[in-house]
């Protein structure tokens, strides 16, 4: 798997801040308490992942031992904690929609935001009721979107593509984990140019970050720019994605593109453009920010 083999690959850093007398969980959290930029919730979060147990557990037992094997593992992830390292780089795990899916820096690391996009097509799918929709996932990375939305509509058939041949190897791990895997195709491609379709339904989180401002974000220095940059605007592939989905979606499908918060009037005039008989609504998230784009195509669509 991506994972091993990113494992693997990955040199480790020896520790500057962890001493090799730690020998017991308190004595593991209490350094970690110490060192700059590491949160407790993280240090606790990696110690657990070390120990393969829960926080509750080691909280409840601080005098339990450390073995020297998992005290230098836990040290050289925490310094990678305090050198700005994303959490769910350094476990391999991140949760979404209830499911824990595993990540590697092959793959954006899902995000609660991009929630929403799973509740709209899951939504929409329930209100069609048709025997077994067929949906495409562009830009698929971990396979959070793709993977979520299988589980929890079991009739469904997913169509999972990626431009990266290693972002498919962590969704295909994730969609076998989730026992969604015989319900899922994976197609590398740059969006749907070798994918024909026709689908009822078109999800996509896409990168959509203005090139300039990418680069003034920490993110950048640990998330594949693959996953981030947008182009100039930030539209670059959106504008793409809308004209193929203009032959790739079925009469009362659904286009639905996750967007930066202040793209919604210039993705929502892409949409118009290409689907002048559809209804075009942007929806907004928990922080009242535009987060989704939705098309819907009348059903007697031509």
């Amino acid at each position: 798997m991506a994972q091993a083999r990113a494992c693997a690959e990955r040199v480790i850093v020896l520790p500057r801040h962890i001493p090799a007398g730690v020998s017991t969980v308190g004595e593991a959290l209490a350094q970690a308490r110490r060192m700059q930029n590491v949160t407790p919730i993280t240090g606790q979060a990696i110690l657990a992942h070390v120990l393969g147990q829960g926080r509750a557990r080691l909280l409840a037992r601080p005098e339990a031992p450390l073995p020297r094997g998992q005290s230098t593992e836990f040290a050289a992830l925490l310094e990678r904690a305090a050198q700005g390292e994303p959490l769910a780089y350094l476990t391999g795990e991140r949760e979404f929609c209830g499911l824990v899916f595993t990540v590697t820096p092959d793959v954006l690391i899902p995000r609660p935001e991009t929630e929403m996009l799973v509740d709209v097509a899951v939504q929409w799918a329930e209100q069609r009721h048709k025997a077994a929709p067929h949906i495409a996932d562009v830009g698929t990375g971990s396979g959070a979107i793709a993977v979520t939305v299988a589980a929890r509509l079991p009739q469904v058939c997913i169509t999972a593509v990626d431009v990266s041949p290693a972002a498919l190897d962590v969704a295909r791990h994730n969609a076998s984990r989730h026992g969604v895997g015989k319900r899922t195709v994976f197609m590398q491609g740059s969006l749907l140019e070798d994918t024909p379709g026709p689908f009822d339904a078109i999800l996509a989180n896409l990168p959509y970050i203005p090139t300039e401002t990418l680069q003034t974000l920490d993110v950048s220095r640990w998330e594949p720019s693959l996953a981030l940059d947008g182009g100039p605007d930030g539209l670059d592939l959106i504008r793409v994605l809308v004209r193929q989905a203009v032959t790739r979606l079925l009469p009362g499908g659904l286009l639905a593109l996750e967007i930066q918060y202040d793209q919604g009037p210039p993705v929502s005039s892409l949409c118009r453009d290409a689907f002048p008989d559809a209804i075009t609504a942007i929806k907004r998230d928990l922080a009242g920010l535009d987060r989704v784009v939705c098309v819907e195509v009348p059903a007697d669509r031509a």
